[in-house]
């Protein structure tokens, strides 16, 4: 394992801009104002021939009584108490505060390895004044002055953090991103219990989960074994309609839901069951139908409703008939807050990936096509025979199939849809499916060869060829 640095301080001082800083790419949500990030947030750095974990954290409230940012404090004492070394990051330009002094007692507690940084200081005369000895008064050593914001003191506080990290060990740069990992978003509106449900299945508490809506704003990457495979969880901010979307960090939140989606191999839609499926529910699974991504539709809180088996049959026929367009994806019911069937969530999230990345036989596939149209013979367009030739699978994540026929351009919808669900049926695919149709090679070339021979036909005496 590579060594864990929490990053922690007092809400807006600049913490996640340090964040984004030392792993050199923007990862954590950075607006002006106190509280936006929430959860543990996890990236690797490299500086110079060292690498190592960093850990972006909530602002830290000590003795805050309100829930949530209770919460928010949980989570960054889980993350001093796992970490080699703490960045404790400070406002130089606002001065020590209690609350500074507060956050400075704990760490002192913990034990741990700490560096000091004044942040927000973008000049050396404001450095000397912000630097005159308040800050010293917190015992915990030197304070380095920094500007996270102007790239301005990051090496020489890499530098004093790199020294309080343990030596380094034999393969620590051994470790690799692994490309096997299934990653899969849980995604979904605002509190339908997201965060729930991923720490339900990591069987810990990783995110803060509270009933208020807008709770998770970061995407946050939380990694398990699952019967051998290696998954990645990310939790994500719930996605609302455009037009309730008041706040501009909330708007950066959806952006990044989406891109999480994006390079997800599967999307877990969570649905709350005491709402029937509302617009932006279809609108999700829209969405993931859009990007070619697999789905797990999952029916959270169903405690709430009973076990009656017919409701739950009724309650899936309901939503079969709403989400139509994505009828392939299965469907579970479950209660994150009970526990009750959430690791159904992943077997079948592990199946559809599998899925996700299958590959058929080329020589089925055609013997599936000869079938196919024997069975269903393609339908006339513009007056002549639609001729399907030749199959082949093309692509993966999603599964794409290339059609050879005469006419790519005039295939109907309804025969696409048909050769859609011969493909389901025969490979057993619950995933999204895309079909390419493409001319037989040299196709134009006998077009225009046939063209020419026609013109150049002689007439015959009553003028026809």
């Amino acid at each position: 394992m590579k060594p864990l640095v929490a990053i922690v301080g007092r809400p807006n001082v600049g913490k996640s801009t340090l964040f984004n800083r030392l792993v050199k790419r923007r990862l954590a949500l950075v607006e002006d104002v106190p509280g936006v990030t929430r959860d543990r947030h996890y990236a690797d750095a490299e500086w110079g021939d060292r690498a190592f974990t960093l850990i972006d954290t909530g602002g830290f409230v000590p003795g805050e009584k309100d829930s949530l940012l209770k919460q928010v404090r949980e989570q960054a004492q889980l993350a001093v108490e796992e970490c080699d070394a703490i960045l404790f990051v400070t406002d130089g330009r606002a001065g020590l505060t209690a609350a500074d002094q507060a956050v400075a007692e704990l760490l002192r507690k913990s034990g741990k390895p700490v560096v000091v940084a004044a942040n927000k200081l973008d000049s050396e005369s404001v450095q000397v004044q912000a630097l005159s000895g308040e800050f010293f008064r917190m015992g915990l050593g030197d304070v380095l002055p920094l500007s996270a914001e102007h790239a301005l003191g990051v090496n020489g506080l890499v530098e004093a953090l790199l020294d309080k990290l343990p030596p380094k060990k034999e393969g620590e740069d051994a470790e690799k991103k692994d490309d096997d990992a299934i990653g899969i978003a849980i995604i979904g509106r605002p509190n339908v219990g997201k965060s729930t449900l991923v720490n339900a299945l990591l069987k810990e508490k990783r995110v803060v989960a509270s009933e208020v809506p807008g709770t998770t704003r970061d995407p946050i990457d939380s990694t398990l074994e699952y019967k051998g495979k290696k998954v990645v969880l990310t939790d994500t901010a719930g996605i609302r309609r455009k037009s309730s979307i008041a706040h501009r960090v909330e708007k950066f939140s959806v952006v990044a839901a989406l891109k999480v989606m994006e390079r997800s191999d599967v999307a877990v839609l969570l649905m709350d069951a005491t709402e029937p499926a509302v617009d932006q529910d279809a609108k999700l699974a829209g969405l993931a139908e859009e990007k070619g991504r697999a789905l797990v539709i999952v029916i959270n809180k169903w405690d709430l409703i009973g076990t009656d088996q017919r409701r739950q049959e009724a309650f899936r026929e309901a939503l079969k008939h709403s989400l139509k367009f994505v009828g392939y994806a299965p469907i579970v019911f479950t209660s994150a807050l009970t526990g009750s069937k959430v690791e159904k969530v992943l077997d079948i999230a592990v199946e559809l990936a599998e899925q996700f990345r299958y590959r058929a036989p080329t020589p089925q596939l055609n013997r599936l096509l000869e079938h196919m149209v024997d069975a269903n013979p393609a339908p006339i367009v513009a007056g002549k025979p639609l001729r399907l030739y030749y199959i082949a699978q093309v692509g993966t994540a999603p599964p794409t199939f290339a059609l050879t026929c005469n006419y790519p351009q005039r295939v109907p919808d309804m025969y696409k849809r048909y050769i859609t669900n011969q493909l389901r049926k025969t490979f057993d695919l619950r995933v999204p499916l895309r079909l390419l149709f493409k001319e037989r090679p040299g196709q134009a070339k006998r077009v225009a060869r046939k063209r020419l021979t026609l013109k150049s036909k002689p007439k015959s005496k009553s003028g026809k060829r």
